[in-house]
This record gives C-alpha cells, sequence and structure tokens, in this order.
C-alpha cells in the first residue's frame, strides 16, 4: 500500500508513520490517551469519533477507515495482542508495547482473525 502513488505523502515508504517511541503516561491513562499526547507531541493528524471510553480512530495521518477498501481501519495491538474493546477502555501499564496497525481485511491481513473466516463469506 504504502508504494502506490495515491499513498505519498501519507504513507512513508516503510510503511511506518512513526517508529518506536518511548512516552510518559500517568496512572489511569488510556491506549486513547496515550495516542493524544503522541498526536500532540509528533503534530500527528487524527480523527476519532465517540467518548467516554468508546472512541473509535477514523483516521490517523490523512489515511482513514475504507481507505483500503470495505474491510480497512485502524486497529490497536498492546504487547501483541489485539483487545476486542475500544482504545479508551484498555487502561495501559507500564512496560506495555502498544502499536496501531492499518488493516485492509478485518485484521487478517495483521494475523488476526477474531471474527472468524465465516463472518466475511456471510457478508459479502
Amino acid at each position: 500500500m504504502a508504494k502506490e502513488a495515491k499513498w505519498a505523502g501519507i504513507v512513508p515508504e516503510s510503511g511506518c508513520i512513526l517508529d518506536t517511541t518511548k512516552v510518559a503516561f500517568e496512572d489511569g491513562d488510556t491506549v486513547f490517551d496515550v495516542l493524544c499526547d503522541v498526536r500532540d507531541t509528533y503534530k500527528l493528524q487524527m480523527q476519532y469519533k465517540g467518548s467516554n471510553g468508546g472512541q473509535y480512530i477514523q483516521g490517523i495521518n490523512n489515511l482513514y477507515e475504507f481507505d483500503g477498501g470495505r474491510w480497512s481501519g485502524w486497529m490497536y495491538c498492546v504487547n501483541d495482542w489485539y483487545p476486542n474493546y475500544g482504545c479508551g477502555q484498555y487502561v495501559v501499564k507500564n512496560g506495555d508495547v502498544i502499536k496501531w496497525n492499518y488493516t485492509c481485511d478485518l485484521g487478517k491481513d495483521l494475523g488476526q482473525d477474531w471474527m472468524g473466516e465465516d463472518w466475511t463469506e456471510t457478508h459479502e
């Protein structure tokens, strides 16, 4: 995806918008809080909807849900685990490794198939 002309300036050649970065956080901060801090520190564009723990990330660095197809969007993982609840509900702990990955296939292309194979077959 990064090498396609339409993604020039949005997705770097490496496919990585921001390299691994250590950040400080407060007790009780969520993955969403950390993302907002990173957004502000590194001047990243981000759009979301929802509140009170139900935040849904629509776009980061001008790469939005559905830009990569109808099953595309942003997914977060913590310590290589993809929680099945919103980023505003996951309270971070010291040592957590948070990654935001863009999927074009409901996470299957990221090795995460939490809905099972039959779901996409019945919702085509």
